[in-house]
């Protein structure tokens, strides 16, 4: 059945015009009342910097008036357009509304911003719609634009020089930092670490990572054998260097890693590897920060960076949880992150703690290399088939370009991203019902996302994991290849493996603890003490806003920051953060986030 169009007697282009300006002339009068008028009343906004210089959602009138009366006037937003040079106003449907779908552009007071207009139907405006959701995006800062294209460096300093320092000798000093001390520090040299070092460098803001590996990539290169993202290579490209068009769809993780080098290079990073972070502690008098860095030589350096960003993502340190009797146990005893191949335990036994993604990819792993594997399922699993998965970034095939469809992705505020999920959520386990029903034929217990049935990604943005994308265990746990034990049998581990509460013994050489990894708070805690972390609280995870804790923003501990996620995510969002960064080394914004969270763009000394 052929559902009507409910906007096929509404002139799509104009009321997006109309809406505009109706809403530009209540901000400039700063008519709270008229603006929130505009909105539905399960209407949101939300904004990445444009308004506020914070990453904000604010949900129904109440909140959108109490928005207008903060920033309206200090943002000197104007112009508001829709947007000249991308996809033009449409009807889709977006978490099971149908809207009006429209790209927007105007200026703000700081630089040129842009955003997603989504308008809905309703009786009781004039025009016939009203809005439903609204983004505003800042997109760079003016005067303080990224060096590439038009600003790209002339190379001046360096060209023809005879005599003088060359290119490289300039890079060399620049990465000694033997006569100056960098702006910012990051830990960690993975996709996130990477990403906002070559945000910050395009933006001028002397950046050095450190990482305990010995090279570039090594995060990804010495994990497990067979390793592979499960996400497709369109929606991974990394900033100012898009992946080449005949890359796989599935990247293989040594060629992600040799990937990361070459753009570390490419993209002159500052980076000392074989680096690692000590300790450190932040001086409230001079806005700095005195950090220690053991290098692989053994010695100590200190640098003294105005902000630290931990880019260690939301695996960092793991978890190994206390077993009944481990202590007993003879056989090895590995973390996942440990785990590279199992082919020196080939015609041996294994155990693998847990069922999220690492605990099925290692036990399938495990299988492959000939050993006789069984996964311990601790507590309910989300499985979802990896084809089935990919339907979440759908947006990205509908044809706009990588730019208009990463604004896309930030577009939903919380309450509608949880509609969009569970309604993809609802179609992925019609597709994979087979799958399911025969995993739990076996015993095997499965959830659909938490207790709203918002599967995989509100999972993973909620706790960061506690699910799974099938790429083959499920069907051998279904087949009886692998064996499944619940945790809840097992009476203590023994010796020889674990002795189950029917006084039965599984036997094991091998204990593979895909147990996950703490918070970034602890990590915090672990370097920078208890009352740094105590102070910016839990990160990650969403906040009583609807917005992931402490990510991509200021946070109550001055010149702190964090950055995680996927390469899509990162990509995205590193562009905020550095732009944040940026606003703190030029006055425009003070280092600390304002209490309350919101304060209008004005606010420069909080």
């Amino acid at each position: 059945m052929v559902m009507p169009d409910p906007f096929v007697k509404i002139d799509v282009k104009n009321s997006v015009t109309n809406w505009l300006i109706n809403f530009e002339e209540a901000i400039n009068q700063n008519n709270a009342d008229a603006a929130s008028l505009l909105f539905v009343e399960d209407g949101h906004w939300r904004d990445l910097l444009a308004f506020t210089w914070h990453i904000r959602t604010v949900n129904g009138p109440s909140e959108i008036k109490d928005m207008v009366k903060e920033t309206a006037v200090n943002s000197g937003a104007k112009s508001l357009k829709i947007a000249q040079h991308r996809t033009p106003p449409r009807v889709v449907d977006r978490g099971d509304t149908v809207c009006i779908e429209a790209f927007i552009e105007f200026k703000t007071k700081t630089g040129p911003a842009s955003g997603i207009l989504r308008l809905v139907p309703d009786s009781g405006s004039p025009d016939g719609v009203k809005a439903w959701v609204l983004l505003t995006s800042l997109e760079e800062i003016s005067d303080h634009e990224e060096a590439i294209g038009e600003h790209r460096p002339s190379g001046e300093n360096y060209s023809r020089t005879f005599g003088d320092d060359n290119w490289l000798d300039l890079r060399n000093k620049s990465k000694a930092y033997s006569d100056h001390e960098p702006a910012v520090l990051v830990i960690g040299a993975g996709q996130s670490g990477l990403t906002i070092a070559a945000r910050l460098g395009v933006l001028g803001v002397d950046t050095l990572v450190i990482d305990k590996h010995e090279r570039v990539g090594d995060n990804w290169r010495k994990r497990y054998h067979s390793l592979v993202l499960h996400n497709e290579v369109y929606i991974n490209h990394m900033p100012y260097m898009p992946f080449p068009p005949n890359w796989p769809v599935f990247i293989p993780k040594d060629k992600l890693a040799n990937w990361f080098e070459a753009y570390a290079e490419t993209m002159e990073l500052n980076i000392w590897m074989g680096s690692e972070l000590e300790g450190g502690s932040y001086d409230e008098t001079t806005g700095q920060w005195e950090i220690n860095i053991k290098k692989q030589d053994g010695t100590i350096r200190t640098v003294r960076p105005k902000h630290v960003v931990f880019a260690t993502g939301v695996s960092s340190i793991p978890v190994r949880p206390d077993l009944p009797g481990l202590q007993d146990f003879k056989g090895e005893i590995l973390h996942s992150g440990a785990y590279t191949d199992g082919h020196k335990w080939a015609g041996k036994k294994a155990l693998v703690l847990g069922t999220g993604n690492s605990g099925h990819d290692v036990t399938q792993d495990l299988h492959s290399c000939g050993v006789r594997a069984s996964i311990i399922q601790r507590s309910s699993t989300h499985i979802v088939s990896l084809k089935e998965a990919q339907k979440v970034y759908a947006h990205y095939f509908e044809g706009p370009p990588i730019e208009d469809n990463d604004l896309l992705a930030v577009s939903l505020p919380y309450p509608v991203l949880v509609k969009a999920y569970q309604k993809s959520t609802r179609g992925m386990i019609k597709n994979d019902r087979d799958l399911l029903d025969g995993l739990k034929s076996k015993g095997f217990r499965l959830n659909n996302g938490g207790d709203d049935n918002t599967g995989f990604q509100m999972s993973y943005l909620r706790r960061g994991g506690g699910y799974c994308f099938n790429v083959g265990c499920s069907d051998l746990i279904i087949n009886g290849e692998v064996g499944l034990v619940q945790y809840s049998d097992i009476d203590t581990f023994v010796s020889n493996g674990v002795r189950m509460k029917d006084g039965s013994i599984i036997e094991a050489d091998l204990l593979v603890m895909a147990t996950g990894y703490k918070n970034q708070q602890d990590t915090v805690r672990h370097f920078l003490g208890n009352d740094i972390a105590e102070r910016i609280g839990q990160v990650w995870g969403f906040d009583e806003g609807g917005e992931l804790r402490n990510m991509w923003r200021r946070t109550s501990q001055p010149g702190l920051w964090f950055t995680a996620g996927g390469l899509a995510q990162i990509r995205i969002y590193s562009k905020y953060l550095a732009m944040q960064i940026k606003a703190v080394e030029e006055g425009l914004i003070g280092a600390k986030m304002s209490k309350p969270d919101l304060q209008p763009m004005a606010d420069a000394a909080d």
